[in-house]
């Protein structure tokens, strides 16, 4: 196996033009899938529906039209996780954050 150098027939200002249309190119650089904010969107709305299905088991079962206490305990564990995730995914985004703007220069 041998290794040889780069040869081109093509001039160093012909490589550079070569390589920022590349760069240019929107099929290359464009991102696939979510972009940040609309997850972060989709986290909070899901974080809405659990606490509204917390909200709405346990009004069910105080009426007493639910008797499925587990089902009732189950929807409120899920909305208290969902809670505590989002506020420590919070914390570490404000950490991450400051420790960015502190960063001398």
């Amino acid at each position: 196996m041998s290794i040889g150098g780069i040869s081109s027939n093509m001039s160093p200002l012909q490589l550079l033009q070569e390589a920022q249309r590349e760069v240019k190119n929107p099929a290359v650089q464009a991102p696939q899938g979510e972009d940040f904010q609309s997850r972060v969107k989709g986290a909070f709305e899901d974080l809405h529906a659990a606490q509204t299905q917390a909200r709405s088991s346990a009004t069910a079962f105080e009426m007493g039209q639910e008797q499925d206490l587990a089902g009732v305990m189950i929807d409120q564990q899920v909305a208290s996780l969902s809670m505590q995730l989002t506020l420590q995914v919070r914390n570490k985004a404000l950490t991450a954050y400051r420790d960015i703007m502190n960063m001398p220069v």
